[in-house]
């Protein structure tokens, strides 16, 4: 069951539409309200088979996705979900519950709230996810480009494209920007604080693992060098170093 915005939609063309995926029905409308007033559009999906039809036939910018839903887990909605799209993402898990955070980082969300959470905090995690993907989606209008080349990756910042070896590796948003940071500082530590600040646009907490998470998904879909080894090193109690061979510019 598929359910407009319960509040009062604000005027304008421009205003983001989230897909609200909760059978939570004390809580939607309430995330309803609260949203709409920060500007937004909201439709709320009450189950997986609902969120997925609404996902195909519906015009959404983003998902905030419950783990916990009655017909099947948040986390196999994802999974169908990332063979057919590349929607941003945000998911809501239990408080405390690190392996669900963990898998749905994994499987390609683009961040996650514990619940309970506090409403701005929401928004402002939503708005930073949608700034990224704004990047992407505007990328092909850009005229400013810049290629970073190191050994046999080479990023094009213009097209927003990273290609290994000549063939284009398939990114999120969030591993794309992680990538082009740590490329651009090929041979240097780039502190952790940098790197969830830029790719996911916030500052890290004392127990937060989504940058690390982000990382090893970027580990393995960029593969080893030509040499074998691991393209990005962690430096232990500062961050992360993409090693090189030859640099250049």
């Amino acid at each position: 069951m598929v359910r407009p915005g319960y509040g009062e939609q604000a005027a304008g063309s421009d205003m983001h539409t989230i897909l609200l995926i909760d059978d939570d029905e004390e809580l939607c409308p309430l995330l309803d309200q609260f949203l709409t007033g920060e500007g937004f559009r909201v439709d709320t999906a009450l189950d997986c088979a609902s969120g997925m039809e609404a996902l195909l036939t519906g015009n959404h910018d983003i998902v905030i996705l419950d783990v916990m839903l009655p017909d099947c887990s948040g986390l196999e909605l994802l999974r169908r979900l990332r063979d057919q799209s590349d929607i941003p993402v945000l998911m809501l898990t239990a408080k405390g519950d690190d392996i669900d955070r963990v898998l749905g980082l994994e499987m390609g969300a683009d961040d996650y709230m514990p619940k309970p959470f506090l409403p701005r905090e929401l928004v402002a995690r939503l708005r930073a996810v949608l700034r990224r993907a704004v990047k992407g989606n505007d990328a092909p209008r850009r005229t400013q480009q810049r290629i970073i080349r190191v050994d046999d990756l080479e990023i094009d910042t213009g097209a927003r494209r990273v290609l290994r070896q000549g063939r284009s590796v398939s990114l999120t948003a969030t591993e794309y920007e992680l990538a082009r940071v740590l490329v651009s500082q090929a041979g240097a530590v780039v502190t952790r604080e940098r790197l969830t600040m830029e790719a996911m646009g916030r500052d890290p907490g004392p127990l937060d693992r989504s940058l690390d998470v982000h990382i090893s998904n970027l580990r393995r879909k960029l593969g080893t060098s030509a040499q074998g080894d691991q393209r990005i090193k962690t430096v232990r109690g500062t961050g992360y170093m993409y090693a090189v061979s030859t640099l250049q510019h």
